[in-house]
């Protein structure tokens, strides 16, 4: 077996690729040969950098490219597009090659010259912001595949809705072998088969290479027979046979069912010695075998140099999806649904949404019901999805757990995708992974559900919207130990820490239905990240009676001020704000006077201003309370503040044993408040 220190082992693809060479080029393999050349530059200039990738694979995204990708570079953001994800992220230049050739502005041979260097588009791993045909962030391996699946899923639902005349596109992927390896591989190709996403393809780089080496040493399954199971369409074909990827390509456009196509390449193709090894998966090839890659190619061209002829053939391709983008433009000028259709590609919320919410909120201050925040979640979903008709809905699982679904919200299936729920199976790093390609896609702004310590399993889909800044809402129920008696395996008491503690993520505990609300309000405004709604299973009372404005927009508030001075400033989080107002009660009943502050949003209370947060927390001794643990917790509370909640993890018993077992207390909290001298 080959290992990355050692290149022996590969006599077979050496001779496969001499085989190759010694044939007359034809011309898609001199626009392919143009991929390798930049490739080679770029990761020789910058030193570092992936080869083996776009070398082995360009004769396959040659093939796809000038063929059968509907795209225009004239205008990258065209809705009606087909997607390429490039979900084997390492392999930028591959897809950066590609723009540069097909003419996309912002990606000339300035840019290719700075891979890999600070604010370069050309990042080491393709950054969505970076470039507008970027479709998404790639790298950690599997999430591009799983992402595709709702960025298919996404052109399904909005194909049901406004017909094919406005959305009739393919969804292309290029994975790897560690795509494949990747558990979430599974979650997004069983449901991908499931709903027989006929427009998805994914062209897998079957090159039997890994970082380790040989991929014999980590596997022996199949892959084809693994995706043939969840019900896709497979084939194997040459990866360097442009006829035969060619006839691969055309039988998954006519497929009932999603397309794998295994492409047998050889990585780093054209490299000396290097090719069909782990060597020149992950480094620059180096000064020598560089060069005689490119004499091999027969590309005698001085570094980041496209000749002519070849140049003009590219740019060609670029231009080749202008007619059926001039063509769309003018179908969607005489729909009928074409004020619809640009508002929600634009991710303009619709008018009467402040008023329903306004409606909605006024009713809860007048009715005042105590209800678990899960149930209040879907009392506010009963306003919001009738009021915005791109809001999709979903669970892993556990719809009625989570009370994501609402009366007149009809599950997609695969004969029906005229819906707006989907029952993601228990696949939570899935659900997530393709809520990022639905909030991708344009068009949609999904939710979903799951409990809130499953939230470990979707945590890496999570992170690459946060990085993204995707709009994607996750509901997760059942908070704290007050699950009860499912017992600590379901207890999250780490998690709220660990979620507000990645950059760019919308973290929201509300204390009541009206907090939810808000809550609610703010997670469907913001379209800059992902949202957590973080909802109990118990129930709680209602603790505020005005409707107005949304206070939990600040992040925290007073939500009761002390009745003179304050002897202390309570602040809670979720249901645990109701134990610090019943303290605050018995606490004024011996004369003790303190403020409580809500805080279901420690994100949006540290982007206000010094001002504000001084005179929400006060000068008097602070206490904390939160059935989690107290990282995050010392900012807000002081050197002297007191922090009441959990140091370790959950017991099985009923909620309210488990509560007065580990002293988070109504008790706890007035005793804490004497201890500080008051």
């Amino acid at each position: 077996m080959a290992s990355i220190a050692d290149n022996s082992g590969n006599e077979a693809a050496l001779a496969r690729q001499a085989a190759i060479l010694t044939q007359n080029p034809s011309a898609e393999r001199m626009l392919a040969n143009a991929i390798r050349a930049l490739t080679i530059d770029a990761i020789e200039t910058a030193k570092s950098g992936h080869p083996g990738m776009p070398m082995g694979m360009a004769d396959v995204a040659t093939a796809l490219w000038t063929k059968n990708l509907k795209f225009d570079a004239a205008d990258p953001a065209w809705p009606d597009r087909d997607r390429f994800v490039l979900s084997a992220g390492h392999g930028s230049m591959l897809l950066y090659a590609l723009l540069h050739l097909t003419g996309h502005d912002g990606m000339g041979m300035d840019v290719l010259k700075r891979f890999r260097q600070l604010h370069s588009p050309a990042a080491g791993h393709p950054e969505y912001h970076e470039h507008p045909a970027i479709e998404m962030t790639t790298g950690p391996l599997g999430q591009g595949l799983a992402t595709a699946v709702g960025m298919a899923i996404a052109e399904r639902l909005l194909a049901a809705k406004f017909g094919k005349s406005l959305v009739d596109h393919r969804t292309y992927v290029i994975a790897g072998d560690g795509c494949l390896m990747e558990g979430v591989s599974h979650e997004a190709g069983a449901l991908a088969g499931h709903l027989k996403l006929n427009k998805l393809t994914v062209l897998w780089d079957d090159n039997s290479i890994s970082i380790d080496g040989g991929t014999d040493m980590a596997t022996s399954e199949d892959p084809l027979k693994r995706f043939a199971a969840y019900g896709w369409a497979t084939r194997r074909v040459d990866g360097h046979d442009f006829a035969a990827i060619q006839s691969a390509l055309n039988f998954a456009a006519k497929s009932s069912k999603p397309t794998i196509i295994a492409c047998k390449t050889i990585i780093g193709f054209g490299a000396p010695t290097k090719a069909g090894t782990a060597g020149s998966h992950g480094a620059a090839l180096g000064g020598a075998e560089a060069e005689q890659a490119k004499a091999a190619l027969g590309w005698p061209h001085l570094p980041f140099t496209v000749p002519d002829d070849i140049a003009t053939a590219w740019k060609a391709v670029g231009s080749r999806g202008s007619s059926a983008r001039r063509a769309w433009l003018k179908r969607l000028a005489k729909h009928p649904q074409r004020a619809e259709f640009e508002r929600i590609m634009a991710g303009k919320l619709p008018d009467g949404l402040a008023d329903a919410m306004r409606d909605y909120k006024t009713n809860l201050a007048e009715t005042k019901p105590k209800l678990a925040t899960r149930q209040a979640s879907q009392k506010a979903l009963e306003v919001l999805v009738p009021a915005i008709p791109e809001l999709v809905g979903g669970s892993a699982d556990l719809t009625g757990s989570n009370l994501t679904l609402v009366k007149g919200m009809t599950g997609a299936s695969p004969d029906n995708f005229a819906a707006r729920y989907m029952y993601y199976g228990v696949r939570e790093f899935g659900m997530a992974a393709a809520m990022n390609g639905i909030a991708l896609h344009g068009g949609l702004i999904p939710y979903g559900g799951t409990f809130f310590v499953f939230s470990d399993y979707m945590r890496p889909a999570i992170r690459l919207a946060a990085l993204m800044g995707t709009r994607a809402i996750h509901v997760l129920t059942h908070d704290s130990i007050g699950l009860g008696e499912d017992g600590p395996t379901h207890q999250p008491v780490e998690h709220l820490a660990s979620l507000r503690a990645m950059p760019n993520m919308l973290v929201l505990r509300p204390a009541d239905a009206m907090e939810t609300a808000e809550c609610w309000e703010l997670a469907i405004r913001n379209n800059n990240g992902p949202s957590l709604l973080v909802l109990s299973r118990q129930a709680v009372p209602a603790l505020r009676s005005d409707a107005n404005g949304n206070k939990s927009a600040r992040g925290a508030y007073v939500l009761a001020e002390a009745e003179g001075k304050r002897a202390a400033t309570l602040i809670a989080t979720g249901t645990e704000v109701a134990l610090a107002m019943a303290a605050r009660a018995t606490l004024a009943k011996e004369g003790i006077q303190v403020a409580v502050v809500s805080a279901p949003s420690f994100e949006l209370f540290s982007a206000q201003d010094a001002s504000y947060q001084a005179s929400v927390l006060g000068d008097a001794p602070r206490i904390g309370i939160e059935a989690a643990v107290s990282y995050g917790w010392d900012r807000w509370l002081g050197p002297n503040g007191k922090f009441i909640g959990m140091t370790g993890f959950g017991a099985s018993a009923p909620a309210e044993i488990l509560y007065e077992h580990f002293g988070i207390t109504e008790a706890a909290i007035v005793a804490a408040v004497k201890k500080q001298g008051v």
